[in-house]
């Protein structure tokens, strides 16, 4: 996998052109806004079913070395309650269809609903490096850990 891999980007949704291209807001973001790329309006009421939207792009990674998440935006989701409905998005080297957006509002029942637009940047891709390693079958591991098989908890909460 080379250091800027080559992605292809597909452009599904002309209005992607007016509202800008897919890119890095800044020159340090760590992923690419998502615009939602409806027709109408749409307003999620708080703990109703998570909707999919359209994010009017599809690429091409077909490296297994890499994998693109869809997070949501922070802001979105501190303010206003605007989750992805999976908590985080898996896109596969080899998925090459359109990227749909599952967006839910976490808010408790009663809360305002939240309105999003035609166009509004809703989540974010972010683009990773995998490791695909081989498994090997062993009756039992060749080292031990110092943590061993503690699980939940065995660490502490308390700083001291």
């Amino acid at each position: 996998m080379s250091l800027t891999p080559r992605i292809e980007l597909k452009i599904l949704d002309p209005r992607l052109h007016e509202w800008g291209l897919p890119r890095y807001q800044t020159a340090l973001s760590a992923g690419i806004d998502l615009h939602a790329c409806i027709d109408a309006p749409l307003t999620l009421e708080p703990q109703a079913p998570a909707v999919l939207i359209p994010s009017g792009i599809a690429v091409l990674m077909n490296d297994p070395h890499l994998v693109a998440f869809l997070l949501a935006r922070s802001g979105l989701g501190h303010r206003h309650g605007l989750v992805l409905g999976q908590a985080v998005g898996t896109i596969d080297a080899d998925y090459t269809n359109q990227i749909f957006i599952s967006a839910w509002l976490r808010t408790p029942p009663g809360s305002a609903p939240f309105t999003i637009q035609p166009g509004d940047r809703i989540a974010q891709l972010v683009f990773l490096p995998i490791a695909r390693p081989e498994f090997a079958i062993v009756e039992d591991f060749s080292t031990q850990t110092k943590r061993g098989e503690a699980g939940f908890g065995s660490t502490g909460v308390n700083v001291r």
